[in-house]
């Protein structure tokens, strides 16, 4: 049996985001090596993920020993968020103050950053508008009991293909001094710590980073070269 999530089980932000990515000859639902694909494109193997990054590393990783493999990732740049009331219908609407770029693309590599290391393995960042519709609940503090009911797809805005390990190095600001902390990299790209944190992680991983002491309790990072590493 094909191991996939199908369409029954999709949500509308994955089914928006496959047919904005299909092209003309596209299959979608295929099946390759035991697994369903979203979409496969002659050779290209096309997974778009919204979510849980952790549970696809086993099937990126089977499929990229045989196929071209790509990874389609939405990045939030612009969020609205929609509140719904019991009867399903909006009673507000506001802009997300937080906006997200190509760096916030870690989150997902950080499950399998060596793939990006991987003959045929490539991940596309899709820059994108999305309504996030939230309905309450009562229960939890973190949104004053309001949970994410669904997210929705407005358009893509931009886009970026990291092919190789040195395309995600490009990120890092050609300004940054070195050695650096996660804090300073987080204020150069002003992006959180967090985001800072996962993108050195990535390229530590790729052997594009090394750490070389530390500034207090913060590890210190400087740029190495494939060859070095």
């Amino acid at each position: 049996m094909a191991s996939g999530i199908g369409t029954l089980n999709e949500s509308p932000l994955h089914a928006a985001l496959r047919r904005w990515y299909a092209q003309p000859g596209d299959v979608a639902e295929a099946q390759v090596d035991g697994y369903i694909v979203d979409l496969l494109r002659g050779d290209l193997v096309i997974e778009v993920q919204t979510g849980a990054f952790y549970s696809l590393r086993p099937k990126l990783a089977a499929l990229v020993g045989g196929h071209c493999v790509r990874l389609v990732v939405p990045v939030a740049r612009e969020r609205w968020i929609v509140r719904l009331g019991a009867d399903g219908a909006p009673i507000g609407r506001r802009r997300s103050p937080a906006h997200a770029g190509f760096a916030h693309v870690c989150a997902a590599l950080v499950s399998f950053p060596g793939l990006l290391a991987e003959e045929g393995f490539s991940l596309h960042a899709l820059l994108t508008e999305e309504e996030e519709l939230r309905t309450h609940t009562g229960r939890g503090w973190r949104k004053r009991g309001w949970r994410t009911h669904e997210r929705r797809l407005l358009r893509v805005l931009d886009e970026r293909l990291f092919e190789t390990p040195a395309d995600l190095a490009a990120l890092l600001p050609t300004g940054l001094p070195e050695p650096f902390t996660a804090a300073d990299l987080a204020s150069a790209l002003d992006v959180p710590r967090r985001t800072a944190g996962q993108l050195a992680y990535c390229l530590r991983a790729l052997h594009l980073l090394g750490a070389v002491g530390k500034r207090g309790h913060a590890p210190l990072y400087a740029r190495l070269s494939r060859q070095s590493a």
